[in-house]
């Protein structure tokens, strides 16, 4: 289980940095042009926190994974991770619209390997709450 959770933690940083090319990806300068400026500097805003509280989760695993699966506190936060992220994998599904991938192939593959990794997130950091060491 430990190696899992290190593992998360490492996605976690990946995925934060990842934040940073949103906005060229994505063409936010073109996008926001018809926005207000309070919008577009609330999305950057919002953005910037998501990407730090990801970046901070992934410290976290890196370097207190034991603490993590071993107290009260840590199984705590492990449970906490664990529905935060089962939110997210139904989001997914439930919230974006599946027009937004479906049909085009770049978008489908991302689409599926974040359905991955969000069902993985959620499933390790449940089974740390509940101390269920099957796993790696």
């Amino acid at each position: 289980m430990e190696l899992q959770i290190r593992l998360i933690g490492i996605f976690l940083v990946l995925l934060a940095l990842l934040h940073f090319f949103f906005p060229r990806y994505f063409n936010w300068k073109k996008e926001f042009d018809s926005i207000s400026l309070a919008n577009s500097q609330m999305i950057y805003v919002h953005i910037f926190f998501i990407a730090l509280g990801v970046f901070l989760l992934g410290l976290l695993c890196l370097t207190s994974c034991d603490e993590l699966l071993t107290t009260t506190l840590g199984r705590r936060i492990c449970l906490g991770m664990g529905i935060f992220w089962a939110a997210r994998l139904y989001v997914q599904f439930f919230v974006y619209s599946a027009k937004l991938w479906i049909g085009k192939t770049f978008e489908t593959i991302v689409h599926i390997v974040l359905a991955l990794l969000w069902a993985y997130l959620s499933i390790i950091f449940t089974l740390g709450f509940f101390k269920i060491w099957a796993i790696g």
